[in-house]
């Protein structure tokens, strides 16, 4: 006699957990809070999460292959000055500026992690200090405002689409073209390989110290293009300006499934993990639970997701 759910096991539970959490999340916050389940709702939770979300794929990229980027919110928020103080003056030549800075970080991240050997988690927190310092510097510690002049070339990320903010259509193109590049590219498939064996990997001829630099210069390109979000959307730049995103866009990407240790996880368990953290974050706002009181959580839940996701065979070598 065949017993229902015996070929269930716990591994594949543990990869549908993220999703049966956000759907009991989103089904309770409809419950309790009517508001909640109205459609401008759930487009301001999608267009909230479109950001988030951005800065967690390039997050992903790197955790998957056994790293982590600590430079990602002062990445985002030197970008976000970038684009306040040369977009009244270049108009849309401020945004590969951006980008071209965020790509620069990740170089510097890269360059430091492969040729110099130090960690990931040193190079990363290295290239933070030297992105906010740029930053604190051009924008003399304060906050860049944008003016009308200005904010007319940010609509392509401010304005909407057929009633859909613009924001959540360039996110889903990142979801889009983050899945593909994974799936379809050595670049992704590698990434991969390297997370789930260095060593495997080398012996298999992949050029793991580039595929490093490369996903470490992905991550910083995705942390600026998530900083123009920012600017877009508070009609500013600030070299503090995404200073509160660094543990929730961790969050997402351990709470979507991603392994700490790499070589497990997605662009796609990404996206589920950005939702909860964002859904959970309205929810306590509409709660009226405090912005530092909600930082405690997201710490707490970071512990747990890499308690739940972490391969411990791996726990040797982790750095």
């Amino acid at each position: 006699m065949r017993v229902p759910f015996a070929g269930f096991s716990a591994a594949r539970l543990r990869e549908f957990a993220p999703a049966l959490v956000l759907a009991a999340l989103v089904v309770l916050l409809a419950v309790s809070t009517p508001g909640f389940g109205t459609p401008e709702t759930l487009l301001v939770v999608l267009a909230d999460t479109a950001t988030l979300f951005v800065l967690g794929v390039g997050l992903t990229f790197v955790i998957l292959i056994g790293g982590i980027d600590l430079s990602i919110q002062a990445v985002a928020s030197l970008s976000s000055v970038v684009v306040a103080m040369l977009v009244p003056r270049l108009g849309y030549a401020a945004f590969p500026a951006a980008l071209g800075a965020g790509l620069l970080c990740g170089l510097f991240s890269g360059i430091a992690h492969v040729k110099l050997h130090v960690p990931s988690f040193i190079a990363t927190l290295a290239a933070s200090g030297v992105a906010g310092g740029i930053a604190l510097l051009v924008s003399g510690a304060r906050a860049v405002t944008i003016g009308e002049a200005g904010r007319a070339y940010l609509q392509w990320v401010a304005g909407s689409v057929l009633g859909i903010p613009a924001i959540i259509l360039l996110g889903a193109m990142v979801l889009v073209a983050g899945m593909l590049v994974q799936r379809y590219t050595p670049f992704g498939r590698y990434g991969l390989a390297i997370g789930a064996g260095e060593a495997a990997a080398l012996a298999s001829g992949v050029r793991v110290d580039r595929h490093k630099m490369a996903a470490l210069a992905v991550s910083g390109v995705l942390a600026s293009l998530a900083g123009i979000f920012l600017a877009a959307r508070m009609a500013s730049g600030s070299p503090m300006l995404a200073n509160q995103l660094m543990l929730p866009a961790v969050a997402a990407v351990l709470v979507g499934g991603t392994a700490i240790t790499g070589g497990v996880g997605g662009v796609g368990r990404t996206l589920i993990g950005a939702l909860i953290v964002s859904v959970v974050r309205i929810g306590m706002t509409f709660l009226g639970v405090n912005i530092f009181a909600q930082q405690i959580l997201f710490g707490a839940v970071l512990i747990v997701a890499v308690a739940l996701t972490i391969d411990r065979s791996k726990i040797p070598i982790v750095k």
